[in-house]
């Protein structure tokens, strides 16, 4: 990885991965970036820019558009940027395609639904035997990376060594990658901020004012926290860019799909209406966060509360008055 020319392929052709490609590109890197539709591939390639996802953001000229597989071959390191619902089967299409020991970076932040799996646990039943896979994770807005705004994440991988030299591999004049090794407390943050930003959207849209908003997202860190000490994430990875930091970003503006569709939800959308045709992840980790809770007792009335909303078996506003209803504790409970 040490060496400037190694090419970097990011498959998934959305928002997130033509700016990861072009934040990759512009670190000096030529990136191989796949789409799974050829004409969409073959258009991108020939436009230069992803009118869909990002209008008005031009193509690195060292980003390559693609849909043969056969591409990601020669690339050093694959980005995976695709839904976290999604990740099984698109790991399971293109693995035969990647480099043998060529490290997979999982860009997706949730939870498996049916499995209740993170995404590195994915990888490891998917990918062959001894495949690296590292983990990307932050507050960072697909927009602001593509125009090359100053934006900070993290990455971890199990192997340190590993973690920091994609980190050099992968940071660019406005993306800066911090590194650790500790892959599920990176985890964890990414998937649960998702769920918990759906709450803060529903405080603001159903007009409760920014102090019960603050209230808030300082007790739904305080669920994250208690979750991450049963799973395993350190708690400085947590109060870190991947757990706080990405917290408050999601939690905190309308740009964050999972904020947006909370934010309907609260003004009375349903929730097959709120999402507004895009994927907000936090509504399919909902029910896998909380059962991974309730398995090891942890307490999480929030993440409750947003999955009950979110399956159609509770109201805004029982929801809104159970939560208000319950017993007074020592804030450090």
């Amino acid at each position: 990885m040490s060496q400037q020319d190694e090419a970097v392929a990011v498959v998934g052709g959305g928002a997130w991965g033509t700016a990861l490609a072009n934040a990759a590109a512009a670190a000096g890197r030529p990136v191989v970036l796949w789409l799974r539709d050829a004409e969409a591939a073959a258009r991108l390639e020939e436009t230069r820019e992803n009118a869909r996802y990002l209008p008005g953001v031009p193509l690195h000229p060292r980003i390559r558009a693609t849909a043969n597989g056969a591409d990601l071959r020669g690339a050093g390191a694959v980005l995976l940027v695709s839904p976290a619902q999604t990740t099984r089967a698109v790991l399971g299409q293109l693995g035969p395609d990647l480099a043998p020991g060529a490290p997979v970076v999982l860009c997706a932040k949730g939870i498996e639904r049916g499995s209740d799996a993170f995404m590195s646990a994915v990888a490891a039943e998917t990918l062959p035997p001894g495949t690296p896979v590292a983990v990307l994770s932050g507050p960072s807005f697909a927009a602001d990376v593509a125009r090359n705004l100053p934006t900070a994440v993290t990455l971890a991988a199990e192997d340190a060594g590993l973690a920091a030299g994609l980190a050099r591999m992968l940071s660019g004049p406005s993306l800066r990658l911090y590194h650790t090794d500790d892959v599920r407390g990176v985890e964890i943050g990414g998937a649960g901020k998702n769920v918990l930003a759906i709450a803060s959207g529903i405080v603001a849209g159903r007009g409760l004012g920014e102090s019960a908003r603050a209230a808030l997202i300082a007790r739904a860190f305080a669920e994250l926290m208690r979750f991450a000490r049963q799973y395993g994430g350190r708690p400085e990875t947590l109060m870190g860019l991947s757990g706080l930091g990405d917290l408050v970003l999601t939690a905190s503006s309308p740009q964050s799909r999972n904020f947006a569709f909370g934010q309907r939800l609260g003004e009375g959308a349903s929730p097959q209406d709120a999402s507004g045709g895009k994927l907000a992840e936090g509504a399919f980790t909902a029910a896998a966060l909380v059962a991974l809770a309730r398995a090891r007792s942890v307490e999480m009335p929030v993440a409750e509360a947003v999955a009950a909303i979110v399956s159609g078996g509770a109201s805004v506003e029982g929801v809104v008055a159970s939560l208000l209803a319950r017993p007074l504790r020592g804030e450090a409970e």
